[in-house]
């Protein structure tokens, strides 16, 4: 056990931060999305929500300032609502970026998949809302 380190976040996902480099990116899956499948690297996390995993993760993980959305969502079918989610997940990222609380892109489900693919790792949460996927592009650590 570390001090300052949040519990949510695992040994192996500690590793998996730690080794993310400037505009890697981690993909925050929920129940529904194939992380097998799609991940290069593969962290379970299973039991755990993806605000409480972005949380964890914004407190050790700076997000890209580089680009115009270090952050990207799996854009819902046509005509749904907004998932209620997402406000959670605009508030968490106030939270550690203020400056990134509108930086978040939307892409559509196959081409999220196809990013995935490419990105360094993909957590496998247990979280149950629907379109809960997220991506984060990490930034330049300058502490």
């Amino acid at each position: 056990m570390l001090k300052g380190i949040p519990s949510v976040i695992s040994p192996e996902l500690l590793k998996i931060l730690d080794e993310m480099g400037h505009g890697d990116e981690i993909v925050i899956g929920d129940g529904n999305f194939p992380a097998a499948t799609c991940a290069r690297r593969l962290v379970r996390a299973d039991g755990h929500g993806v605000p409480e995993l972005l949380d964890a993760i914004l407190r050790l993980l700076p997000p890209d300032s580089y680009v115009d959305c270090p952050f990207a969502l799996m854009a819902t079918g046509a005509g749904e609502e907004e998932p209620t989610i997402w406000r959670e997940y605009r508030a968490i990222i106030k939270k550690h970026a203020p400056d990134y609380e509108e930086k978040i892109e939307q892409i559509e489900r196959f081409a999220f998949y196809e990013r995935a693919k490419n990105a360094f790792a993909v957590v496998a949460s247990g979280e149950t809302a629907i379109y809960a996927n997220l991506i984060i592009k990490k930034g330049v650590v300058k502490e």
